[in-house]
C-alpha cells in the first residue's frame, strides 16, 4: 500500500493520470499501512478506515458492509495490498474487471498460502511476484504483471520473502499506473 501511494505522490498519477488514491480500508485496526498513513502528514488526504471483519456474523455480511463503505469513494479500481481474506463471489462480481491483487510467487505456482516455503521445498530455482485480476478462484485471475528472483542456495522462506517484497514494491504500483494508462486508451474521453 505504502508503495502505491508513495508511487502516485511521486510520478504525479492526479496530473499525469486523472486518478488519486482516495481511501485505504482496512479489516485489521492495527494494520501497519494505517499507521504508516498517520505518520505521514503528506497524505493526510486520504481517507483511513477500519472495518474489522471479527464484528461480523458472516464472509457475506462483512463483504456487503465493505461494499458499501468502499462504493461511498466510487473508486475506478479496487487494489487489495495486505488484504488477506478470501472475498465471496458477490463482492469479486460487483467490483468485476477493477478488482486487482498481488500475490508473492510466479502464478499460476504456488498459489494460496506459505509461497516461499513451498517454492523452496519443490526445488525451484525461481520464485517472485504476481499482480493479477481477483477472480471468484483464489489467485487465478488473469496475470497483469510479473516479477521474477532467483531462489538461493541457503534460502530460507524469510530471506526469500524479502527478496520477493523488493519486486512486489515495485511492480504492483507499476500495474496499477498501467491499469490507468489502459483505461486512458480505451476511453479517451475519460
Amino acid at each position: 500500500m505504502a508503495a502505491i501511494v508513495e508511487a502516485a505522490r511521486a510520478q504525479d498519477w492526479s496530473k499525469h493520470l486523472g486518478v488519486q488514491v482516495a481511501a485505504v480500508i482496512s479489516n485489521q485496526p492495527q494494520a501497519v499501512g494505517l499507521a504508516w498513513l498517520q505518520e505521514h502528514a503528506v497524505f493526510s488526504k486520504i481517507k483511513t478506515e477500519v472495518l474489522d471483519h471479527t464484528e461480523f456474523e458472516s464472509r457475506a455480511a462483512f463483504d456487503q458492509s465493505l461494499m458499501a463503505r468502499i462504493d461511498v469513494h466510487a473508486p475506478d479500481l479496487l487494489v487489495l495490498a495486505g488484504f488477506m481474506r478470501i472475498l465471496t463471489p458477490a463482492f469479486v462480481a460487483h467490483y468485476h474487471g477493477r478488482l486487482i491483487n498481488i500475490h508473492p510467487s510466479l502464478l499460476p505456482a504456488f498459489a494460496g498460502l506459505n509461497t516461499h516455503q513451498r517454492a523452496i521445498d519443490a526445488g525451484s530455482k525461481f520464485a517472485g511476484a504476481t499482480v493479477h485480476q481477483v477472480s471468484v478462484e483464489v489467485d487465478q485471475g488473469q496475470i497483469l504483471a510479473q516479477a521474477v528472483v532467483p531462489v538461493l542456495e541457503g534460502d530460507t522462506a524469510e530471506t526469500l520473502a524479502a527478496r520477493v517484497l523488493t519486486q512486489e514494491h515495485l511492480i504492483f504500483p507499476e500495474a496499477v499506473a498501467a491499469f490507468f494508462k489502459s483505461q486512458a486508451v480505451s476511453h479517451p474521453t475519460k
